[in-house]
Parts: C-alpha cells; structure tokens; sequence
C-alpha cells in the first residue's frame, strides 16, 4: 500500500457507500482525512470513525448544489490542514425508478446532483490545490 502520511483528502460525498471505504483507507494509509456530505449527523460519525482509525479528521456539510457552502467548506478544509493533495468527489444522487416513470424534476435533480455539483466541487477545490503531484478523482 502507499504512505500518504502528511498528505491531505477531501472525500466529498465520503459518508457512505464507496466513498466512505475510499475515506478509511486514506485513513489507514496515514493521510489527514476530510469528508463532506448533506448530512451532519453522518459527517460527524464518519470523522469520529476516522480518528478511530488513528488519523486526523474533518468533515462539512454541505450540498454539492450550493456552491457557495462547499467553498466555504473546502477553504475551512484548507485552512485546518493546508492545501490538498488529493480530492475524491463522488457525491451522487439517484432515483431508483424505471426512466417512465422518473419525472422531469425527478431527472433533473439527478443532474444538479452528478453533474453540475461535480462542476461545484472543481470550482471549489482549484485554489486550494496547487501542490505538484495533487490529484483528483471523480466517481460517478
């Protein structure tokens, strides 16, 4: 495995499902972990289970919707732990329907979620990293 000791993640959308497991282990690989998600109940468990693992551990909530939450969030972020390293957005959202039964705003949500809060998370993110070597990877 890796060493990520002094580096620092933001896992947006890293309360749950893959995106939690992809959390854990940058936990355990040594890194200073960050997570965000809607739910402030999940992020404070999920940083509590993080720094059960050893490491330091943030998180913020925020919607990817709202850009100017997750700025906020990512600066508080940056301002705790420095610039990051890595970046891992995978905040999804999903109706589980078959397409004829999804209705417009049903579809669109959907997008605002998967696409345009992608687009929210780079914004937010491109000041705060500019380390040669720092990364981003998108789930979707």
């Amino acid at each position: 495995m890796l060493d990520f000791s002094g580096k620092t993640v933001l896992v947006v959308g890293g309360t749950s499902g893959i995106n939690r497991g992809v959390a854990e282990l940058f936990a355990r690989q040594g890194a200073r972990v960050a997570v965000a998600s809607r739910n402030q109940e999940k992020v404070s468990a999920t940083v509590r289970a993080l720094q059960a693992l050893g490491g330091e551990a943030a998180g913020f909530s925020a919607d990817v919707r709202d850009a100017a939450a997750l700025a906020a969030g990512v600066a508080e972020v940056s301002d705790r732990f420095g610039e990051l390293d890595v970046v891992v957005s995978g905040a999804a959202g999903n109706f589980p329907a078959l397409t004829a039964d999804l209705s417009p705003n049903g579809f669109k949500a959907v997008l605002d979620i998967d696409l345009l809060g992608t687009f929210h998370v780079m914004k937010a993110i491109y000041p705060h990293l500019r380390k040669p070597g720092a990364s981003v990877i998108n789930i979707s």
